[in-house]
């Protein structure tokens, strides 16, 4: 196991907000206007790569991400949900879920891209309660607090 990076944001920081936590990783969602519903699914350690994760653990973390498609699909309806592992800049083992309108301001190229238009009116803020609870029906109750430290 590698130790926590004092530089590296995911080690030093929950990442976004608490959402779901087991001793393996944790969903946090991310205060984006521009993308409502997005999630980050964050390694409670310090590893660069899937590859350097158990075979059982790296199963374990892809049920989590899909744990989290499935429940903003059926909670919000967007039209896609992109799944991200890029880790350029920061180099920790996290997912991206993130879900995707036509109408948003990147659509169809990735989130990070250039904007394709400036007006647009997407589904407001996901509840976060009801993420919760769907989070816990597919994946079980937290083994820990959601207001307690992370990782």
């Amino acid at each position: 196991m590698v130790e926590p990076c004092k530089t590296c944001e995911l080690c030093a920081s929950p990442g976004g907000e608490l959402v779901w936590k087991s001793a393996l990783c944790r969903v946090v969602l991310i205060d984006d206007t521009d993308y409502p519903g997005f999630c980050r699914v964050i390694l409670n350690r310090h590893e660069p790569e899937m590859t350097d994760l158990a075979v059982n653990e790296r199963q374990a973390m892809m049920r989590v991400v899909f744990a989290v498609e499935s429940a903003l699909r059926h909670l919000i309806n967007p039209d896609k949900i992109n799944l991200a592992s890029l880790g350029n800049v920061t180099p920790h083992v996290h997912w991206h879920v993130i879900p995707r309108w036509r109408e948003d301001r990147c659509f169809p190229n990735p989130i990070w891209g250039l904007a394709q238009r400036t007006d647009v009116a997407l589904p407001a803020k996901i509840d976060l309660s009801i993420l919760r609870k769907a989070l816990a029906e597919q994946l079980g109750e937290p083994i820990v607090s959601r207001e307690r430290s992370f990782p």
